[in-house]
């Protein structure tokens, strides 16, 4: 390389120069995450800074004794032939690199100690020689190509090492749904069984003087059988949500049509049927729940799914709003939208237990006070099965669904207990108060057409 004489304004403009072309170089390959990709816009960068048609870029993977990455311009096909045969026999020094590919300038490209190679250009079109800067600036160009590679290739390993843990994890879920689903019939049949024997026992001591069994005994006997078969129920409805959402997921994978059948739904008389049945449900509450929107809407979909839907979030904003509370319902159009909100005023979600809403057999009590109750009860006691089932509908025939929740700031934790009715809670001096003080939003969304 010919040495040139620096001149104080020549020096300062080629280093300006040298800091624009590095801070473009960092702009051109600092976000891309593909080696090759790098290593080909390298390339480009350096042969346009210094004008020349010839060069190229190799990356050699010592571990696996293979080419990690090649890039090359202006020399002829059979190239990459002879570099990797020079690489592999461990002709790779700067000499016998320049003069086997007629190289006029050369600089290695390390990234760690499994991975390293070399960046060659031939003659510049200018006929110009390489200096002494050109050099430096080349080695500082490939050391900026070296971090990307090296970041690149830590973030693949992320990524690699993220996917496989997500497919253990799918893994180890549809063992745990085969594992319930065996369970659960394995139940079913001893549980008839039991309950079979129990009635045939029954009959047999209590037509006896005297009985030889209390009745309160058997009584206990067939209250704890039916709280177990409820369970195997409960059991085989969450694994058989779970295969409607993977039904849904291999669906739109495959894009076969739905054989659920479909028909327009006036919004406001349906939702008003539905309201009125929940009503019916409820007289033993002092709830009043409010039927508000626009009452022309309408949209295509399964009305019993819909129904379905719709039941399963008003019957948790019942068990989870006190006497005297309040319940809206409103029916409104935003846009391509129509979404149908349930408002209740009651408790709360805590943001621990919103994250876990949707995944079934899941209570919001704290488990130690947790007990089992006559449904629409306040605090009934629901295991999450009606959110489960509501995420797979909603998976499965494409509509959206959104919880908005603020836990009482009265009752903070989930051992924090609502007595039940506003007028008996201490810090609500009047129903208002308990109004502003937490509740919960479930919104469903439909797009239009």
């Amino acid at each position: 390389m010919a040495d040139e004489v620096k001149h104080p304004q020549q020096e300062l403009e080629k280093r300006i120069f040298y800091l624009k072309t590095l801070y473009d170089l960092s702009q051109e390959i600092g976000y891309l995450r593909e080696t090759n990709e790098i290593v080909k816009n390298l390339l480009l960068m350096i042969m346009g800074t210094f004008g020349t048609s010839r060069g190229f870029i190799f990356l050699f993977d010592k571990a696996r004794k293979n080419m990690g990455a090649f890039t090359q311009r202006g020399f002829p096909p059979e190239s990459f032939d002879l570099l990797t045969q020079q690489v592999m026999s461990g002709e790779d020094a700067e000499e016998d690199l320049l003069s086997s590919f007629n190289l006029k300038i050369w600089v290695p490209l390390h990234i760690d100690s499994n991975m390293s190679g070399g960046i060659g250009l031939g003659e510049r079109l200018t006929g110009d020689p390489y200096l002494s800067d050109d050099q430096e600036l080349l080695s500082t160009m490939a050391r900026h190509g070296a971090v990307a590679i090296e970041n690149a290739r830590l973030q693949q390993a992320r990524i690699e090492t993220l996917e496989q843990s997500r497919k253990e994890l799918e893994q180890l879920n549809k063992a745990k749904s085969r594992a319930l689903d065996h369970l659960s019939h394995e139940l079913r049949t001893p549980l008839s069984v039991v309950q079979g024997n129990i009635r045939l026992i029954k009959r047999k001591t209590q037509s006896q003087t005297p009985p030889l069994v209390k009745e309160e005994i058997y009584e206990s006997l067939e209250k704890n059988l039916h709280r177990l078969s409820e369970i195997q129920q409960e059991t085989d409805q969450i694994i058989r949500s779970y295969e409607d959402m993977e039904k849904k997921e291999r669906h739109d994978r495959t894009d076969q049509p739905d054989s659920v059948s479909v028909e327009t739904i006036e919004l406001y008389p349906f939702t008003e049927r539905i309201v009125g049945e929940i009503k019916t449900h409820t007289r033993h509450r002092d709830l009043r729940i409010n039927l508000e929107g626009e009452k022309d809407l309408s949209l295509s979909m399964n009305p019993n799914i819909l129904e379905d839907t719709m039941t399963g979030l008003l019957k948790n904003a019942v068990e989870n709003t006190p006497d005297e509370g309040m319940i809206r319902v409103i029916l409104e159009q935003k846009d391509r939208w129509i979404q149908l909100k349930v408002m209740d005023f009651g408790i709360g979600i805590t943001k621990e237990n919103q994250r876990h809403l949707w995944d079934g057999l899941f209570h919001t009590l704290d488990t130690e006070l947790y007990t089992s109750g006559k449904p629409y009860d306040f605090g009934a006691g629901g295991k999450g099965l009606n959110l489960l089932r509501i995420k797979a509908y909603a998976q499965r025939y494409g509509f959206d669904i959104s919880v908005g929740s603020e836990r009482c700031r009265h009752l903070p934790t989930d051992r924090d207990l609502c007595p039940g009715k506003i007028s008996s809670c201490i810090p609500c001096q009047k129903t208002e108060d308990c109004y502003h003080s937490g509740g919960s939003t479930f919104c469903l969304s439909f797009r239009v057409g």
